[in-house]
């Protein structure tokens, strides 16, 4: 149940950057959702135990985690594409 939660959470806020924040135009709407749902799985299975979050059916931390990260995936995404082009 939370992956899924991570994913989709993570597939807005990568809609969300592209859409009002103009993240990853280069590449296109698809990779950033796809960006944001990589780095929101990647913050909840990795980053979220380390900051405390409970395995539970649903932990709001570990949303807020998945979130964060999703965020800073997709920053990082969009300073590499800006500098390097990739």
């Amino acid at each position: 149940m939370n992956i899924a939660l991570w994913i989709l959470a993570g597939g807005a806020v990568g809609w969300a950057g592209f859409t009002y924040l103009g993240f990853n135009e280069g590449r296109g709407q698809k990779i950033a959702i796809i960006i944001g749902a990589a780095g929101a799985i990647l913050g909840g299975k990795l980053l979220a135990p380390m900051f405390g979050a409970v395995a539970a059916d649903f932990s709001v931390m570990a949303l807020i985690v998945a979130l964060a990260s999703a965020a800073a995936c997709l920053a990082i995404a969009n300073k590499v594409h800006d500098r390097f082009g990739v």
